[in-house]
């Protein structure tokens, strides 16, 4: 026993290590959603281009995070436990990696919008946006804590998500007078699309978190 109680205490170490790493890549990713929000509603280019530099670290953290947690499960020895940990935060990087892709996405989208004027579904989709913001922080708050309520909790705000969606789908498309081009509205379609998909990967973090905290799906 006394020569497995340094390994155990190494192990333990390692996985608080990889834990705030899940923390600080989802500090990032939380970070491009709010560049993606200054690209797409203030109009600032320079925001757009910085989602792509900060994508690049948020990848590389992801990376990095599978392989530690893989390196953990093969050269220890984790209880029960610790491998649903493990597991779970594979998953759930996995989650975050996502979110920050469409935030790209959307930076993307904002650098293609500039130049046409501002739709009148703008300001309904910044709130669809800022909800999404929200499930994510509401994420990562659950995971610091190790909250099961508060992340299963996330599910009901991704109702209202849904909601925007569908209504904001049915104002883009359902239009009888466009003038000049129709690629603002099929970009913005795009936009609504890609918030649907990240609060359903911010549901999934909250899920992830009570799996760890009770073990049941």
């Amino acid at each position: 026993m006394d020569e497995s109680r340094p390994t155990r205490i190494q192990f333990e170490r390692q996985l608080r290590r990889v834990q705030r790493d899940v923390l600080r890549m989802g500090a990032l990713v939380e970070h491009s959603c709010w560049l993606a929000r200054e690209a797409l509603f203030e109009r600032d280019l320079e925001a757009a281009q910085q989602i792509t530099f900060q994508d690049k670290q948020i990848d590389q953290l992801y990376r990095q995070i599978e392989l530690d947690c893989v390196n953990l499960m093969a050269l220890q020895a984790p209880v029960t436990q610790d491998l649903r940990l493990l597991s779970a935060l594979m998953q759930l990087v996995r989650d975050l990696e996502r979110i920050g892709d469409y935030a790209e996405d959307i930076g993307e989208i904002a650098i293609k919008l500039f130049p046409y004027p501002a739709l009148d579904a703008m300001e309904r989709i910044q709130l669809m946006l800022d909800r999404c913001r929200a499930m994510l922080a509401m994420g990562l708050a659950a995971l610091s804590d190790l909250d099961a309520e508060s992340g299963l909790d996330i599910r009901f705000k991704d109702d209202a998500v849904d909601s925007d969606y569908e209504t904001l789908y049915n104002l883009l498309v359902h239009q009888t007078e466009i003038r000049g081009s129709i690629e603002p509205i099929v970009l913005l379609v795009l936009v609504i699309r890609y918030l649907e998909r990240m609060a359903d990967h911010a549901t999934n973090i909250g899920k992830r978190v009570a799996y760890i905290v009770t073990g049941q799906r």
